[in-house]
């Protein structure tokens, strides 16, 4: 009687379990977007931080599209955003795995301006409009991109399955583990008329991912059904477990890629006013407080104290008794 009780819980709970469990939520899109925002407010007007900031809003706001469809979709899921997973030299970064009680999806995630057509040779074309002006370009198959991501998840399984586990699955591993490329922006007209069959339902709009999934769980003939919310957590526990983490600080790599010509040249002006009003006020030449050689070296190095100055050997001993701490108060302004 206890495995056949165990069996009837195992059903009911399947049956029961309908929600949507978000076991991974952070993103690194998110964490570059706030770096982003706080390093414009303390470099307001700079164009690259900008168009870097607008990108990854637009990133973004796509998986957050996405996340909200899976939200309040009925079926019973496990959800894991923005995983990376690496297998010797190759690595893969996925926007979404979404664990079914049948399936897992790997899905990429596009938030594009302009419209998508798939062509009947399976090429993505892109057409926008800058300026009034019409474009129209190819552009990289973003399945062809999820594809690659998932041979690499395939290498990770086949090295930790055992040998029977691998000659048994391996020739079902893609139909079990399925690719999607959504368009997340709203406004974009995804036409897949002409796309080849195999590929023409794997390309949708975020409103239609949910209804693509329902699809494929009512219309699995006899594929075999998980059996619990705990397996899926199990599966999904793994799929965490083969993540990789970059521990990149996002707001000193955009403040060093975007800022520090910024930062440089503004010490640059005010240390030349330094050695201006020096100069005025000590009735000396310019170059007897630093030269202009001296100058760059002060502007690339940025010594913070007296000692550090001193060991950079940029000006002489003579230059940094009178005219050290001012250099060191100015640059540490």
């Amino acid at each position: 009687m206890g495995i056949i009780d165990s069996v009837i819980d195992s059903a009911i709970d399947a049956f029961k379990f309908k929600e949507t469990i978000i076991y991974k939520e952070n993103s690194d899109l998110q964490d570059k977007y706030n770096a982003l925002c706080k390093l414009n407010k303390e470099y307001p007007n700079n164009e690259d931080l900008i168009n870097e900031l607008y990108i990854v809003k637009k990133g973004l706001d796509g998986e957050n599209e996405i996340a909200y469809q899976l939200k309040k979709a009925h079926i019973g899921m496990y959800v894991l955003r923005d995983i990376k997973v690496k297998y010797e030299d190759l690595t893969a970064q996925i926007d979404y795995v979404i664990i079914t009680p049948v399936y897992i999806y790997y899905v990429e995630c596009k938030n594009l301006v302009g419209n998508i057509t798939v062509t009947d040779k399976g090429d993505f074309i892109r057409e926008f409009t800058i300026n009034g002006k019409k474009i129209k370009k190819g552009m990289y198959s973003p399945l062809r991109q999820v594809e690659a991501q998932r041979e690499v998840i395939r290498k990770i399984w086949e090295s930790k399955a055992s040998k029977i586990h691998k000659f048994l699955a391996s020739k079902n591993f893609e139909y079990y583990r399925r690719v999607l490329v959504v368009a997340a922006n709203q406004e974009t007209v995804l036409n897949t008329n002409k796309a080849p069959k195999d590929i023409k339902y794997k390309v949708l709009r975020a409103d239609a991912l949910i209804r693509q999934i329902e699809y494929d769980l009512n219309h699995r003939g006899n594929d075999e059904v998980l059996d619990t919310r705990k397996s899926m957590e199990k599966l999904a526990k793994t799929y965490l477990e083969y993540c990789v983490t970059d521990n990149v600080d996002y707001y000193e790599y955009y403040k060093n890629k975007f800022c520090c010509s910024i930062v440089n040249d503004n010490l640059k002006k005010r240390l030349i006013e330094l050695r201006k009003n020096r100069s005025s006020k000590m009735n000396i030449p310019a170059y007897y407080i630093f030269t202009n050689d001296e100058l760059d070296k002060l502007v690339e190095l940025k010594p913070k104290t007296i000692e550090e100055l001193k060991a950079t050997n940029i000006v002489s001993p003579i230059k940094i008794k009178a005219h050290g701490e001012a250099i060191i108060e100015e640059i540490n302004r």
